[in-house]
C-alpha cells in the first residue's frame, strides 16, 4: 500500500509539474493557438451524451480517448469499441479501441486505439494577378490520424492511474509553391506528425459511489509547418462523479442515476465546466444527457444506448445528438462488445 500511495502521489506530482510550465508568460490567455485540433473532437457516444464529463468515471477500453485510468478497472477480459462521428462540415470521424485485462487486472489493463479523419474534397486555388485574383487548380483531400497504446492499473481499492502514447499526423496534401519557367507546377508535400501523452488518475473516496479523476491529455512539443509553430491542444481536466441513487441505499443493478461534473483548463479556449447526467434501468437501457457551460456553438447533448449480455458477451449500442448552433447537428453512432 506504502508503494501504491507513493505511485499515485507522483502521477499527482507530473500532473502538477506539467500544469506549472504550461503557464503563459503573460496574463492574457492565447486563444485559437493550437493544430491538429480533430483530436480534442470527443469519440464515445456516450461520453459526448454527457457533456463528455467522463474524467472520474470508470469505463472501458473508449477511455483512452478521455482518462486512460478509466479502463484499469474493467471488468471484462477484452474490451472492443468502433464507432463513426458525423462532424460539422461533412467531416466524419472513425474510432476504434480495444483492451485487455489479463488475470483479473493484476497486471493492469493495456489497450489501443485508432482514429482516421476524412475532410472530404476542398477546392485548391493559388494567387494570380487576374482579374479574380487566384487560379483554379483543382481539388485535394486533408487527412489526419492517430494511434496510440495505453495501460492503465487499479493500485488499490480506491486509486488507479494511467497513461497512453500516441502517434498523430495531419496530412494536407501538397501544395504548389511556384511556378516553373515551363509553367508547369512546383509542388511541396504538407504533412506533419508527432509524438503526443496522455496521463490520469480516478480515486474513489470509500463514501458511496463517489468518485474524483483528473487528466491531462496532449502534451508534446511544438509543430511547425512553414513559419508559425504551433502545439496540440494540450487540456487538463478534473471531475467528480457519483452514482445519486445510492444516497438510498438503491440496488445499482435495477436502477442507476450517475451524475457527473468537469471542469476544464484548455490551452486555447476559455475554461469550462461540463455536466453530465445518466439514468439506467436494469443495466439494460440508459438515457443521457449533459451541458456544456462557456461554449459558444453548442452546449447541450443528449443520447441513449442499450447494452445486453447474450452468452458471456455484453453486446452494446450508444448514440448521441449534439445540436451545434449554425454548424450541422452532430451525430455520433458507436458499438462496443466486451467478453
Amino acid at each position: 500500500m506504502g508503494m501504491n500511495m507513493k505511485t499515485a502521489k507522483l502521477m499527482i506530482s507530473l500532473l502538477g509539474i506539467v500544469l506549472f510550465f504550461d503557464k503563459p508568460a503573460y496574463p492574457q490567455q492565447k486563444l485559437a493557438q493550437t493544430g491538429m485540433k480533430f483530436i480534442s473532437v470527443a469519440t464515445d457516444p456516450r461520453a459526448a451524451a454527457m457533456g463528455e464529463a467522463v474524467t472520474s468515471i470508470d469505463g472501458s477500453s473508449v477511455s483512452m480517448f478521455f482518462n486512460p485510468s478509466g479502463m484499469a478497472r474493467m471488468e471484462n477480459l477484452a474490451s472492443v469499441s468502433v464507432g463513426q462521428v458525423n462532424w460539422i462540415a461533412g467531416i466524419k470521424h472513425v474510432y476504434g479501441s480495444v483492451a485487455f485485462s489479463p488475470a483479473n487486472g493484476n497486471y493492469g489493463v493495456i489497450g489501443f486505439t485508432f482514429r482516421t479523419v476524412n475532410y472530404g474534397s476542398l477546392q485548391e486555388t493559388i494567387l494570380a494577378s487576374n482579374d479574380q485574383g487566384f487560379i483554379d487548380v483543382g481539388t485535394f483531400s486533408p487527412t489526419a490520424f492517430a494511434a496510440g497504446v495505453g495501460y492503465a492499473k487499479a493500485l488499490s481499492d480506491k486509486f488507479a492511474v494511467g497513461g497512453d502514447v500516441n502517434y498523430v499526423k495531419q496530412d494536407l496534401g501538397q501544395s504548389i509553391v511556384k511556378i516553373d519557367s515551363a509553367g508547369n507546377p512546383v509542388k511541396k508535400g504538407e504533412s506533419q506528425n508527432v509524438i503526443s501523452f496522455d496521463f490520469g488518475l480516478i480515486y474513489r473516496t470509500g463514501f458511496k459511489s463517489l468518485a474524483f479523476g483528473m487528466d491531462i491529455r496532449n502534451f508534446s512539443r511544438e509543430i511547425k509547418y512553414e513559419q508559425e509553430s504551433f502545439q496540440l491542444p494540450l487540456i487538463f481536466r478534473i471531475g467528480i462523479s457519483m452514482n445519486l441513487l445510492d444516497l438510498w441505499n438503491m440496488d445499482s443493478k435495477e436502477h442507476s442515476f450517475l451524475l457527473s461534473v468537469d471542469a476544464t483548463h484548455p490551452r486555447d479556449y476559455p475554461e469550462q465546466v461540463n455536466v453530465g447526467a445518466e439514468y439506467t434501468f436494469m443495466q439494460m437501457v440508459s438515457l443521457r444527457a449533459g451541458y456544456m457551460f462557456n461554449n459558444t456553438e453548442y452546449g447541450l447533448t443528449a443520447g441513449l444506448g442499450v447494452h445486453k449480455e447474450i452468452g458471456g458477451v455484453t453486446i452494446g449500442i450508444d448514440y448521441s445528438y449534439t445540436p451545434f448552433g449554425v454548424f450541422t447537428n452532430v451525430q455520433r453512432l458507436g458499438l462496443q462488445v466486451d467478453y
